[in-house]
């Protein structure tokens, strides 16, 4: 079969230098009469080899094959490098710098510590170093002066807070009361507290008064940073006097002055609830 394919091509190249022989011998007669079959087979080999070479370079679908032929193997063996990589690279790691970048993020975030209640106290009470405080619905259960005369309870969800203010504070308790008993009750429950022994706070600091003016008057001689209370009144009374104001009250008041703070209870108000 590639003998065959040899004399055809043998074939066609003497047809073709004939031919050439003819063309030229009109063009130039006198030249190539001596010409002998050798010289006309190398003019048409020669003619032959041009031919080839512009065919080769006139086509670009040869080129464009092999280029395109490249490319194919060149993406399905990156395809292959990329699945491997991804295989290589387990699931639960950031496979982006965007990714590695977000995930070290969380991960300091994770690694702060949480805040202290104590530095939370401090903080939320603007590094105050003097608070004053009603006894009635803030530290104790009891509500009025007459619940008093029964029974004193220390709130236990306030206690934690009271002991952290009373850290770091220079901390008065104040309250009004109808008799000495009275009296006794609060400081018995407060003692039984632990306030006493682990707060720093001591027995001279929990003032007595019998009425809401008296409150007041103490609260206004000791001049704290602080004033802690339940009664609108006396929140009003005292704004102008005290920097700052806290009122313990289930519902906001519609209208306070720009240095007075509402929260249900005190421990709400740091955040312990």
């Amino acid at each position: 079969m590639a003998e065959a394919s040899k004399d055809e091509l043998l074939q066609l190249i003497k047809r073709f230098g004939a031919y050439l022989t003819f063309k030229f011998s009109s063009l130039f007669p006198t030249s190539l009469r001596n010409l002998n079959s050798r010289s006309v087979g190398a003019i048409a080999g020669f003619a032959v080899a041009i031919v080839f070479t512009w065919r080769m370079l006139g086509s670009p679908s040869g080129t464009q094959r092999r280029v395109q032929k490249r490319q194919s193997s060149a993406s399905s063996s990156s395809g292959v490098n990329a699945q491997t990589a991804a295989a290589v690279v387990p699931s639960g790691f950031p496979s982006t710098s965007e990714d590695l970048r977000a995930q070290n993020a969380i991960d300091q975030f994770s690694h702060l510590e949480k805040p202290t209640l104590g530095q939370i106290v401090r903080r939320r009470l603007s590094e105050g170093r003097k608070v004053t405080c009603r006894l009635l619905g803030v530290i104790l259960e009891e509500s009025s002066p007459e619940e008093l005369q029964k029974q004193a309870t220390v709130r236990p969800s306030v206690l934690e807070v009271l002991l952290e203010i009373a850290k770091f504070c220079d901390l008065y308790l104040m309250e009004r009361v109808l008799d000495d008993e009275s009296e006794k009750k609060v400081l018995l429950a407060l003692e039984e507290a632990g306030v006493f022994t682990s707060g720093g706070l001591v027995k001279d600091k929990v003032l007595f008064c019998s009425t809401e003016n008296g409150r007041s008057s103490f609260v206004r001689q000791l001049e704290p940073d602080w004033h802690i209370e339940t009664n609108t009144e006396v929140i009003s009374q005292l704004a102008r006097f005290i920097r700052y104001e806290l009122l313990i009250s289930p519902s906001k008041p519609e209208r306070t002055a720009p240095n007075v703070f509402s929260s249900p209870s005190l421990e709400q108000f740091f955040g312990c609830m």
